[in-house]
């Protein structure tokens, strides 16, 4: 197998030297042709996508997928639900998990109907205008400033930002008594082009990635870093311990807990077990104001306002959010791959297959590996246990370069350094890249190449295919 690839990688390679030596104007020729292969789209159906990984059950933690998939879905209020989901806000991106992450199924990333932008004018945020960047159709976004701004209005270069800015205040809400606070300043953000998005990325299979061990990663590493197409990957690491960290488009966030933890403190502001004080946007915090005083403890609980439930007599009742959270996305199973159709014919699978050997050739696998390993033993359920992680990532960040560069730093991730984004699933996304600016394959993968992208090179020797060769490629893609 070993041979028959190395093979298949020569002849590639020759074809592409034969390309780069015809002349100037048949170059210029083919570089014309480079958009002639087709994005099949997003297929339409369902794969399976959403189930639980859990098929043997022996310790009994079913009902904790159940219940965490139910709390998944639940409509967050800032006080007085009676259902007992309290403290939302006072700013926030969404009220609900599942309404940035339900494409193709709760617990995968952005819908085609952006729920966001409904919310403006309404019950949810009465008092808001909808941002610029928000649209009926397009991706649901969290917005940054990766810059702060100085008095007069300028960009300040000199004082890197790159926190959160959430979209909507809970201002004019009947349940937010007198707390009144602006929207950032989104629009004078984009005119100096001081303002990055980001996506939801989906969850399917995160608890496999979760199960990791370092070591497993750390020998991936090792051999992903034996190639000659300029790419040199490194971990984003734990500032507690140290450890290696996966979650987020940096791969900031160590672990499912804190993943989901974050989300719900930074995207709808609810206080929690693991982050304990309402947030102020980042520039309250820069000019030492904090949060008014009328905008904390809305929900007249105290605080954290997600909290344990030592009066219920279930096991899994007795949860705090953020751990059933965590505990549906860990058994969340992996998004199972499937068949591909491109303008209404089924693509032969020997196209899928050939297409899935040239990703390899061509370098694409050096950081979206088929597999980064298998996991350590789970302690959980036997699925989680000593199997194989089939996620096309290598879970390390990359400098992909000027043209995705957000100029935000998270852990020891750099500016233009991502996350090698996980591919399973990628047949059912609508949006792509870390901020959601194309919904076609051939600007995502155009994307990549740059000045100071490690992925310039074999960006390169995709364009210098075939136009057949390219739509094979595409045609795996969408069967992942």
């Amino acid at each position: 197998m070993r041979n028959s690839r190395q093979a298949l990688r020569r002849y590639i390679l020759i074809k592409m030297v034969k390309i780069a030596s015809v002349s100037t104007g048949a170059a210029l020729l083919f570089t014309g042709m480079a958009l002639a292969q087709t994005d099949p789209g997003v297929q339409s159906g369902n794969r399976g996508t959403g189930a639980t990984i859990i098929t043997s059950d022996p310790n009994g933690f079913l009902p904790f997928f159940t219940d965490g998939q139910a709390r998944f879905q639940a409509v967050e209020s800032v006080s007085g639900n009676a259902a007992g989901n309290n403290g939302l806000g006072p700013r926030f991106n969404s009220n609900q998990c599942s309404s940035c992450h339900a494409q193709p199924a709760v617990g995968g990333t952005g819908s085609a109907n952006n729920p966001q932008f409904a919310f403006a004018g309404s019950s949810v945020a009465p008092k808001d205008a909808t941002p610029y960047f928000i649209t009926a159709n397009g991706p649901t976004r969290e917005a940054r400033f990766p810059f702060f701004f100085n008095a007069n209005g300028t960009v300040n270069t000199s004082a890197p930002n790159g926190g959160v800015e959430d979209l909507f205040t809970v201002s004019g809400r009947s349940d937010a008594g007198s707390c009144s606070l602006p929207q950032p300043s989104f629009s004078a953000a984009g005119q100096a082009n001081d303002i990055i998005f980001r996506i939801p990325t989906p969850t399917f299979g995160a608890g496999l990635i979760e199960n990791l061990d370092d070591s497993t990663l750390l020998k991936n590493q090792a051999a992903n870093n034996n190639n000659n197409l300029g790419i040199s990957g490194a971990f984003n690491h734990n500032g507690n311990d140290g450890t290696i960290s996966r979650f987020g488009w940096k791969a900031q966030n160590k672990s499912l807990h804190i993943f989901s933890a974050e989300a719900y403190n930074v995207e709808m502001g609810i206080t929690n077990l693991l982050f304990t004080q309402d947030r102020p946007l980042p520039g309250e915090d820069q000019q030492q104001t904090g949060l008014p005083s009328n905008c904390l403890n809305l929900s007249g609980t105290g605080y954290p306002e997600d909290t344990s439930n030592p009066s219920q007599t279930s096991s899994v009742a007795v949860l705090d959010d953020v751990s059933a959270f965590a505990n549906f996305m860990r058994f969340l199973a992996p998004p199972p791959p499937g068949g591909v159709v491109l303008n209404g014919q089924q693509v032969p699978a020997s196209s899928i297959s050939a297409g899935g050997q040239l990703f390899s050739a061509i370098g694409c696998a050096t950081c979206h590996n088929a597999t980064p390993g298998s996991t350590q033993a789970s302690n959980m359920v036997p699925a989680l246990s000593n199997a194989p992680v089939p996620a096309f990532s290598d879970i390390e960040i990359h400098h992909m370069g000027n043209g995705l560069a957000d100029n935000v730093s998270q852990g020891s991730a750099g500016g233009d350094q991502f996350r090698t984004a996980p591919l399973w699933g990628l047949g059912q996304r609508i949006f792509l890249l870390h901020d959601g600016r194309t919904t076609n394959l051939n600007a995502a993968i155009a994307a990549h190449a740059g000045h100071g992208s490690e992925a310039t090179t074999v960006e390169q020797n995709f364009s210098n295919l075939s136009t057949s060769q390219r739509q094979e490629i595409l045609d795996f893609l969408r069967s992942l």
